[in-house]
C-alpha cells in the first residue's frame, strides 16, 4: 500500500471539499477546483479530514491510490495558495511583456511568440526578463510554463532562452578554432 496515499489530507477551515462517487469538488478563497479520479480507490471525508482508501488489493487499485491523494491536496492547496512557475529569459534582445490578459514575447524570431492565457491563469512580468505564471491549478500551471519554455528553449552554448527559475543548463564549449 502507498505510503503517500495512507496519509490523511486535513483541510483547512475556510476549504469546503464535496465528495459525489468519483468527483471530488474543493472551494476555497481562491477559487473552485472540481475532478473525476479514476476507479480503483474510494474517497471519504471525516471531519477536516479527507481519506483515500483502494478499493480492493488489485494492482490497479494500489497503483492509483497515492495519486488520487496527491491529486486532492494539490486542488486543497491550490484553492488556498495558489501555484506559480517563474521562467526567466536570457538572451540580447530577448524581453516579455504582457499586454491585456496575453503574454507577448520578442525571443529572436522574426514575429513576436503570444500566448493567450487559460481561464484561472495569470501572466505577470518582473524586469522583463522574469515571467510568473499564476493560477490555482497546478497541472495547468505546470503546462502553461512549458509551452512557454518550448517557445524558446535553452540552447547549451550560450545559455539563451527561455528556462525555469534556478534551473541549470549544461554548457558546451564550441569550436576550437584553428591554431
Amino acid at each position: 500500500m502507498s505510503r503517500i496515499g495512507k496519509k490523511p489530507i486535513s483541510v483547512p477551515a475556510k476549504v469546503s471539499v464535496t465528495i459525489d462517487g468519483q468527483a471530488v469538488t474543493v472551494k476555497g478563497p481562491k477559487g473552485e477546483l472540481s475532478r473525476v479520479l479514476p476507479e480503483g480507490v474510494v474517497v471519504s471525508q471525516e471531519e477536516s479530514a479527507v481519506l483515500v482508501v483502494p478499493e480492493n488489493e488489485s494492482r490497479r487499485s494500489r497503483e492509483r491510490h497515492g495519486l488520487c491523494r496527491t491529486l486532492i491536496a494539490n486542488m486543497i492547496e491550490g484553492v488556498t495558495n495558489g501555484y506559480q512557475k517563474r521562467l526567466e529569459i536570457q538572451g540580447v534582445g530577448y524581453r516579455a511583456q504582457v499586454q491585456g490578459q496575453k503574454l507577448n514575447m520578442s525571443l529572436g524570431y522574426s514575429h513576436p511568440v503570444i500566448f493567450d492565457p487559460p481561464e484561472g491563469i495569470q501572466f505577470a512580468v518582473e524586469n522583463n526578463t522574469n515571467v510568473v505564471v499564476s493560477g490555482i491549478d497546478k497541472e495547468v500551471v505546470g503546462n502553461i510554463a512549458a509551452k512557454i519554455r518550448d517557445a524558446r528553449p535553452p540552447e547549451p552554448y550560450k545559455g539563451k532562452g527561455v528556462r525555469y527559475a534556478g534551473e541549470y543548463i549544461r554548457r558546451k564549449a564550441g569550436k576550437a578554432g584553428k591554431k
